[in-house]
Protein backbone atom coordinates (compact mmCIF):
# COMPACT_ATOMS: atom_id res chain seq x y z
CA UNK A 1 0.00 0.00 0.00
CA UNK A 2 1.31 3.29 -0.49
CA UNK A 3 1.94 5.32 2.01
CA UNK A 4 1.98 9.55 2.50
CA UNK A 5 2.32 12.39 5.26
CA UNK A 6 0.65 15.15 5.55
CA UNK A 7 1.50 17.91 7.42
CA UNK A 8 -0.68 20.59 7.94
CA UNK A 9 -3.44 17.99 8.17
CA UNK A 10 -5.27 19.17 11.13
CA UNK A 11 -7.81 21.34 8.86
CA UNK A 12 -8.47 23.33 5.50
CA UNK A 13 -6.10 21.86 2.59
CA UNK A 14 -4.75 19.51 4.63
CA UNK A 15 -8.09 17.96 6.19
CA UNK A 16 -9.22 17.76 2.49
CA UNK A 17 -6.36 16.33 0.72
CA UNK A 18 -6.43 13.78 3.32
CA UNK A 19 -9.59 12.24 2.81
CA UNK A 20 -9.26 12.45 -0.61
CA UNK A 21 -6.05 10.37 -0.80
CA UNK A 22 -8.03 8.07 1.56
CA UNK A 23 -10.31 7.44 -0.45
CA UNK A 24 -7.98 6.87 -3.36
CA UNK A 25 -6.08 3.81 -1.08
CA UNK A 26 -3.50 5.66 0.35
CA UNK A 27 -2.18 4.72 4.04
CA UNK A 28 -2.39 8.09 5.45
CA UNK A 29 0.27 9.74 8.41
CA UNK A 30 -0.91 12.88 9.87
CA UNK A 31 1.51 15.85 10.93
CA UNK A 32 0.55 19.12 12.91
CA UNK A 33 -0.02 21.01 15.63
CA UNK A 34 -2.88 20.51 17.59
CA UNK A 35 -3.49 16.45 18.26
CA UNK A 36 -7.41 16.78 18.16
CA UNK A 37 -7.62 18.22 14.95
CA UNK A 38 -5.38 15.49 13.75
CA UNK A 39 -7.54 12.71 15.46
CA UNK A 40 -10.84 14.42 13.84
CA UNK A 41 -8.60 14.19 10.65
CA UNK A 42 -7.91 10.34 10.93
CA UNK A 43 -11.70 9.72 11.86
CA UNK A 44 -13.01 11.43 8.42
CA UNK A 45 -10.35 9.34 6.57
CA UNK A 46 -11.88 5.98 8.76
CA UNK A 47 -7.77 6.44 10.21
CA UNK A 48 -4.60 7.16 9.66
CA UNK A 49 -0.75 7.62 11.99
CA UNK A 50 -1.42 10.77 14.13
CA UNK A 51 1.77 12.34 14.56
CA UNK A 52 1.45 15.36 16.48
CA UNK A 53 4.78 17.80 15.67
CA UNK A 54 5.43 21.50 14.82
CA UNK A 55 6.93 21.61 11.19
CA UNK A 56 9.28 24.44 12.48
CA UNK A 57 10.75 22.59 15.30
CA UNK A 58 13.56 20.38 14.28
CA UNK A 59 13.54 17.90 16.72
CA UNK A 60 9.85 17.00 15.94
CA UNK A 61 10.24 16.50 12.41
CA UNK A 62 12.58 14.07 13.06
CA UNK A 63 10.58 12.27 15.97
CA UNK A 64 7.98 12.03 13.27
CA UNK A 65 10.10 10.86 10.25
CA UNK A 66 11.79 8.00 12.97
CA UNK A 67 8.31 6.71 13.94
CA UNK A 68 7.23 6.85 9.75
CA UNK A 69 10.55 4.69 9.33
CA UNK A 70 9.53 2.29 12.58
CA UNK A 71 6.29 1.65 11.32
CA UNK A 72 6.07 1.93 7.72
CA UNK A 73 9.99 1.02 6.56
CA UNK A 74 9.14 3.74 3.43
CA UNK A 75 7.11 6.59 2.66
CA UNK A 76 6.24 7.14 -0.76
CA UNK A 77 4.25 10.85 -0.76
CA UNK A 78 4.87 13.79 1.47
CA UNK A 79 2.47 16.15 0.67
CA UNK A 80 4.12 19.28 2.43
CA UNK A 81 1.40 21.94 2.65
CA UNK A 82 1.82 23.40 6.62
CA UNK A 83 1.56 27.29 6.67
CA UNK A 84 0.64 30.52 7.87
CA UNK A 85 0.11 33.61 7.10
CA UNK A 86 -0.21 37.35 8.89
CA UNK A 87 -2.48 40.11 8.54
CA UNK A 88 -1.53 42.63 5.67
CA UNK A 89 0.64 45.68 6.53
CA UNK A 90 3.51 47.48 4.87
CA UNK A 91 6.89 45.83 5.74
CA UNK A 92 7.64 48.48 8.10
CA UNK A 93 4.79 47.32 9.87
CA UNK A 94 5.44 43.96 10.50
CA UNK A 95 6.74 42.86 14.01
CA UNK A 96 9.72 41.11 13.79
CA UNK A 97 9.26 38.05 15.62
CA UNK A 98 6.01 37.91 13.72
CA UNK A 99 8.00 37.36 10.74
CA UNK A 100 10.00 35.22 12.37
CA UNK A 101 7.14 32.88 13.13
CA UNK A 102 5.86 33.15 9.79
CA UNK A 103 9.51 32.01 8.45
CA UNK A 104 9.46 29.25 10.49
CA UNK A 105 6.92 27.54 9.40
CA UNK A 106 6.54 28.19 6.11
CA UNK A 107 10.53 28.62 5.06
CA UNK A 108 12.27 26.53 7.84
CA UNK A 109 9.45 23.88 8.54
CA UNK A 110 9.22 23.11 4.47
CA UNK A 111 12.92 22.39 4.36
CA UNK A 112 12.95 20.28 7.65
CA UNK A 113 10.11 17.99 6.48
CA UNK A 114 11.56 18.04 3.18
CA UNK A 115 14.83 17.16 4.40
CA UNK A 116 13.70 14.41 6.17
CA UNK A 117 11.37 13.15 3.57
CA UNK A 118 14.26 12.86 0.92
CA UNK A 119 16.64 11.72 3.33
CA UNK A 120 14.42 8.74 4.16
CA UNK A 121 12.85 8.32 0.22
CA UNK A 122 16.82 8.03 -0.92
CA UNK A 123 17.91 5.05 1.71
CA UNK A 124 14.44 3.43 1.13
CA UNK A 125 14.13 -0.33 -1.18
CA UNK A 126 12.92 0.27 -3.30
CA UNK A 127 14.38 3.75 -3.36
CA UNK A 128 12.29 6.72 -4.68
CA UNK A 129 9.06 8.80 -3.60
CA UNK A 130 7.50 12.08 -4.45
CA UNK A 131 7.35 15.41 -2.87
CA UNK A 132 4.75 17.74 -3.79
CA UNK A 133 4.80 21.41 -2.22
CA UNK A 134 2.08 23.81 -1.33
CA UNK A 135 3.15 26.54 -2.99
CA UNK A 136 0.69 29.95 -4.10
CA UNK A 137 -0.34 32.32 -6.48
CA UNK A 138 2.02 34.30 -3.86
CA UNK A 139 4.59 32.77 -5.26
CA UNK A 140 3.73 34.73 -8.59
CA UNK A 141 2.10 37.82 -7.93
CA UNK A 142 1.97 39.43 -3.99
CA UNK A 143 -1.14 40.84 -2.51
CA UNK A 144 -1.32 44.39 -1.09
CA UNK A 145 0.75 44.08 2.40
CA UNK A 146 1.65 40.56 1.74
CA UNK A 147 5.83 40.55 2.15
CA UNK A 148 6.68 37.76 4.78
CA UNK A 149 3.93 35.14 2.99
CA UNK A 150 4.67 36.22 -0.50
CA UNK A 151 8.80 36.17 0.42
CA UNK A 152 8.13 32.65 1.87
CA UNK A 153 6.13 31.21 -1.11
CA UNK A 154 9.26 32.25 -3.67
CA UNK A 155 11.63 30.54 -1.38
CA UNK A 156 9.20 27.18 -1.69
CA UNK A 157 9.31 27.76 -5.30
CA UNK A 158 13.37 27.30 -4.89
CA UNK A 159 13.16 24.53 -2.91
CA UNK A 160 10.60 22.64 -5.15
CA UNK A 161 13.20 23.23 -8.11
CA UNK A 162 16.33 22.47 -6.66
CA UNK A 163 14.11 18.84 -5.16
CA UNK A 164 13.03 18.66 -8.53
CA UNK A 165 16.83 18.32 -10.03
CA UNK A 166 18.36 17.21 -7.40
CA UNK A 167 15.84 14.14 -7.02
CA UNK A 168 16.47 12.40 -10.09
CA UNK A 169 19.42 10.45 -9.49
CA UNK A 170 16.93 8.88 -6.36
CA UNK A 171 14.09 8.79 -8.06
CA UNK A 172 12.70 11.60 -6.11
CA UNK A 173 10.01 13.60 -8.06
CA UNK A 174 9.27 17.01 -6.68
CA UNK A 175 6.36 19.40 -7.65
CA UNK A 176 4.30 22.33 -6.16
CA UNK A 177 0.83 23.48 -6.52
CA UNK A 178 -0.41 26.43 -6.39
CA UNK A 179 -3.02 27.80 -4.83
CA UNK A 180 -5.35 30.74 -5.34
CA UNK A 181 -8.63 31.46 -3.01
CA UNK A 182 -9.86 28.14 -1.44
CA UNK A 183 -12.66 27.71 0.98
CA UNK A 184 -10.84 27.39 4.29
CA UNK A 185 -10.95 29.21 7.30
CA UNK A 186 -7.11 30.48 6.62
CA UNK A 187 -8.71 32.23 3.56
CA UNK A 188 -12.12 32.87 5.31
CA UNK A 189 -12.40 36.95 4.52
CA UNK A 190 -11.23 36.27 0.87
CA UNK A 191 -14.93 36.23 0.20
CA UNK A 192 -15.99 39.65 2.22
CA UNK A 193 -13.35 42.06 0.78
CA UNK A 194 -9.82 41.92 -0.16
CA UNK A 195 -7.70 44.73 -0.88
CA UNK A 196 -6.66 45.24 -5.23
CA UNK A 197 -3.59 46.63 -6.30
CA UNK A 198 -5.72 49.31 -7.08
CA UNK A 199 -6.45 50.60 -3.31
CA UNK A 200 -9.89 49.52 -3.66
CA UNK A 201 -11.34 46.47 -1.97
CA UNK A 202 -13.58 44.07 -3.29
CA UNK A 203 -14.93 40.25 -2.22
CA UNK A 204 -13.22 37.76 -4.47
CA UNK A 205 -14.18 34.68 -6.41
CA UNK A 206 -13.67 31.52 -4.00
CA UNK A 207 -13.86 27.58 -5.05
CA UNK A 208 -14.26 24.62 -3.02
CA UNK A 209 -11.03 23.11 -1.24
CA UNK A 210 -12.31 19.98 -2.47
CA UNK A 211 -11.03 20.82 -6.19
CA UNK A 212 -7.62 21.13 -4.42
CA UNK A 213 -7.62 17.62 -2.81
CA UNK A 214 -8.07 16.36 -5.91
CA UNK A 215 -5.72 18.14 -7.82
CA UNK A 216 -2.92 16.90 -5.35
CA UNK A 217 -4.24 13.42 -5.75
CA UNK A 218 -4.23 13.77 -9.23
CA UNK A 219 -0.36 14.56 -8.96
CA UNK A 220 0.37 12.03 -6.43
CA UNK A 221 -0.65 9.48 -8.66
CA UNK A 222 1.34 9.69 -11.53
CA UNK A 223 3.81 7.01 -12.24
CA UNK A 224 7.59 7.58 -10.36
CA UNK A 225 8.97 8.36 -13.96
CA UNK A 226 6.55 11.69 -14.42
CA UNK A 227 6.84 14.75 -12.62
CA UNK A 228 4.04 17.72 -12.46
CA UNK A 229 6.66 20.52 -11.66
CA UNK A 230 4.30 22.91 -11.01
CA UNK A 231 0.60 23.07 -11.23
CA UNK A 232 -1.61 26.27 -10.68
CA UNK A 233 -5.55 26.33 -9.42
CA UNK A 234 -8.08 28.96 -8.69
CA UNK A 235 -11.63 30.42 -8.50
CA UNK A 236 -12.03 31.17 -12.49
CA UNK A 237 -12.41 34.85 -11.87
CA UNK A 238 -9.80 35.53 -9.17
CA UNK A 239 -7.86 38.91 -9.71
CA UNK A 240 -4.70 37.03 -10.06
CA UNK A 241 -3.73 37.40 -13.28
CA UNK A 242 -4.64 40.69 -13.64
CA UNK A 243 -2.97 41.86 -10.55
CA UNK A 244 -1.31 45.07 -10.74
Amino acid sequence: MRTALITGAGAGIGRATAIALAADGWRLALMGRKAAKLEETASACGGALVLPGDVGIAEDVERVFARLAAEWGRLDLLFNNAGIFLPAAPIDEIDVEAWLDLSRTNITGMVLCARAAFGLMRRQQPQGGRIINNGSVSAHAPRPGSAPYTISKHAVTGLTKSLALDGRRFGISCGQIDIGNAVTDMAAGFADGMEQADGSFRPEPMMDVGHVARTVAHMAAMPGDVNMPFVSIMARDMPWLGRG
